[in-house]
């Protein structure tokens, strides 16, 4: 019992981090970076660069949300495994499926994708590829939510 306790406690902890961190990343970094740098360009590069720690970090997240669930009861088992499996797919996709073809994308232009008229395909493509990245890490991020909501709420309802 203190053992799965501890478990939902750790698991707790750091899908509350990694959603914290992603949540800043998203609503206050990527912002202040096409506020305050100098070019759009930029900006994308920091925001870019940046990604794959938040997607690494959701993939080694999302794995050890799922090995300290497996003692878990029942119900909340498959619950964390079902979330931690989806996490995993969002920054799994998003970092070895979506960011490599952006990578590409981006060797091919000659330069900025601001600069390409807005039917040009290659800015057709980024513009798909940057929503499906998007998309990606939204679902990771509700998945580590809805995961540390469930957590949080089964640990305060064991307390004596």
């Amino acid at each position: 019992m203190m053992g799965t306790r501890v478990a939902a406690l750790a698991s707790l902890v750091l899908a509350a981090l990694w959603s914290g961190a992603t949540l800043f990343f998203t609503v206050v970094v990527t912002r202040s970076a096409f506020r305050v740098l100098p070019t759009r360009a930029l900006a994308g590069t920091l925001v870019g660069d940046a990604l794959p720690a938040l997607f690494m970090g959701g993939l080694a997240t999302g794995a050890v949300l799922i090995a300290l669930a497996l003692p878990a009861a029942a119900p909340a088992r498959a619950t964390r495994i079902a979330l931690g499996v989806i996490a995993l797919a969002g920054c799994g996709v998003g970092q070895f499926v979506i960011n490599p073809r952006l990578h590409r994308l981006r060797e091919q232009l000659a330069g900025p994708v601001d600069a390409l008229a807005a039917g040009d395909p290659l800015r057709i493509e980024f513009g798909r590829l940057h929503v499906a990245s998007i998309g990606t890490l939204g679902l990771a991020l509700v998945a580590m939510v809805a995961v540390t909501l469930a957590l949080a709420w089964s640990l305060t309802r064991e307390v004596p």
